[in-house]
């Protein structure tokens, strides 16, 4: 049974900043892809960013220079920066994991945390 648990969410202002933190847990080979989604009310759920497995990352233009995703492999952790947050921002925040177990590659969701900017 594979888990993955994030934290570190919650009620910040505009101008502030916030590190969540994504721990993945169960029975798997490795980890591949990491990443961060979040989902606004009313809205679909978007990319934020990744990080392989190797540490190259990608961000979608609206968090770049204010977002830095990271990885500690050998805690099965990703983790996710933000600073500089604003109102728009707010949404419930994703983690992501692309795990190798016995049948083969399968993509795995965390439950979310929310974070809401707001003064």
């Amino acid at each position: 049974q594979v888990q993955l648990v994030e934290s570190g969410g919650g009620l910040v202002q505009p101008g502030g900043s916030l590190r969540l933190s994504c721990v993945v847990s169960g029975t798997f080979f490795n980890i591949n892809i990491m990443g961060w989604y979040r989902q606004a009310p009313g809205k679909q759920r978007e990319l934020v960013a990744t990080i392989s497995r190797g540490g190259s990352t990608n961000y979608v233009d609206f968090v770049k220079g204010r977002f830095t995703i990271s990885r500690d492999n050998t805690k099965n952790t990703v983790y996710l920066q933000m600073n500089s947050l604003k109102p728009e921002d707010t949404a419930v925040y994703y983690c992501n994991a692309d795990l190798r177990i016995e049948l083969g590659n399968v993509d795995y969701w965390g439950q979310g945390t929310q974070v809401t900017v707001s003064s």
